[in-house]
């Protein structure tokens, strides 16, 4: 695998670089030796960020973990993708798909599905015409972190959620 490492508001010394590579080198037998991983490290006050990104075919393989040790954060992102892979793993298998960037005895392999989705509850509601402003208000009425509604603008199904910081987005379709 090849390493895209770079900092933001960090300094990537060489200790860093061998345990980002160290760590992130399990994952190699997943990967064809082609395979690119960018990973950006950052630090905002006590947080200490790494995000990992690894492009496969047409998706992303991502993470993001945030502590307050960077190699603790280094630990966690390394955990969490190999997690993932062994769903996506499953997925290709299911669906039949090919598997552009993995090795052979990745694809073959038998991983067991420890983290099968489920949906544990169905919730129905009438969706009413609202802007986006009321949305926002409604969401921290309920106390949730999302909102579903219908767009008076736009005559669109919208969500709106809840980012860091008070802050709050609006996800339009696009078809």
């Amino acid at each position: 695998m090849r390493y895209i490492i770079s900092g933001r508001n960090l300094e990537i010394t060489e200790g860093l670089r061998t345990a980002i590579q160290d760590k992130l080198g399990k994952l190699e037998r997943y990967f064809t030796p082609e395979t690119e991983v960018h990973v950006t490290l950052s630090v905002e006050k006590d947080r200490q960020k790494i995000e990992v990104t690894i492009p496969v075919k047409g998706n992303i393989i991502r993470s993001e973990q945030v502590s307050n040790d960077m190699y603790v954060s280094i630990d966690l992102v390394e955990e969490v993708i190999e997690r993932q892979l062994r769903k996506y793993r499953n997925k290709l298998v299911d669906h039949k798909q090919g598997g552009g960037n993995f090795t052979e005895d990745y694809l073959e392999r038998e991983y067991e599905d420890d983290e099968e989705v489920r949906i544990i509850r169905t919730k129905k509601f009438g969706i009413k015409p609202m802007f986006p402003e009321d949305a926002c208000i409604q969401m921290e009425l309920l106390g949730h972190s999302f909102f579903v509604f219908n767009n008076a603008e736009t005559d669109e199904v919208n969500v709106v959620y809840k980012r860091k910081g008070s802050t709050y987005g609006l996800i339009e379709p696009k078809f």
